[in-house]
């Protein structure tokens, strides 16, 4: 549910209609959102309940900053290692993100981009750098489910990565892959994304790192 953005951030999750809804008990739900509070994705609130995680727009550009320099490294590993096979995932990927956006689907294009980047990732053969960038790509997605009127403007952006993947030129894909992550920062500082508040979270509470445990 959480993965496929039923709840917004800032919303309150309702854990005895979830229980109700799947046929299950608590206990593994409560496990799931244990999990989920440790990724830094839902706020448990003593007393209040349990709300998603709304990130403010410092904290979003702090995470962007951080993987785009992991995503620096990943590059100029993917540029040396990338096949053949890889390379045509990336081109139907791509085929694949310009009938979602065509088709204006926020949904469809945020797992998409999620795929497109972990495809990427993956031919690092850096487990552990492909862990980290996954956890951001995990706390960032209320980001990426907000970025409705950009999603051509990054599509154009996957392609120019494609490109110089295909080139095997760790300094052109580096380059890319920084363009990107500047250009959703400075949607971020320019405050285009309505679900960011300026003020701080949306749950009751905005001391909300006390809070995560």
């Amino acid at each position: 549910m959480i993965t496929n953005y039923r709840f917004k951030p800032g919303e309150r999750i309702n854990v005895e209609q979830i229980t109700k809804e799947l046929g299950v008990s608590r206990t593994p739900i409560w496990e799931a959102i244990r999990r989920l509070e440790h990724e830094g994705l839902v706020v448990n609130s003593p007393n209040k309940g349990v709300f998603m995680y709304t990130l403010t727009p410092d904290e979003a550009i702090d995470l962007i900053a951080v993987r785009e320099t992991l995503e620096t490294m990943a590059a100029k590993l993917a540029a040396e290692r990338i096949d053949e096979k890889t390379l045509a995932k990336l081109d139907k990927a791509i085929e694949k993100q310009k009938q979602i956006v065509k088709n204006k689907d926020m949904l469809a294009y945020s797992h998409a981009d999620t795929d497109f980047h972990a495809l990427i990732y993956a031919t690092t053969g850096n487990v552990f750098l492909c862990e980290v960038l996954e956890n951001i790509f995990s706390k960032l997605r209320p980001v990426a489910i907000h970025v409705g009127d950009f999603i051509k403007l990054f599509y154009e952006d996957h392609i120019a990565i494609l490109k110089a993947l295909k080139k095997h030129d760790p300094k052109i894909v580096q380059e890319k892959f920084r363009r990107h992550s500047k250009n959703i920062m400075n949607i971020i500082r320019n405050g285009e994304l309505t679900y960011i508040r300026p003020g701080g979270h949306e749950y009751p509470d905005n001391d909300s790192r006390n809070m995560m445990k």
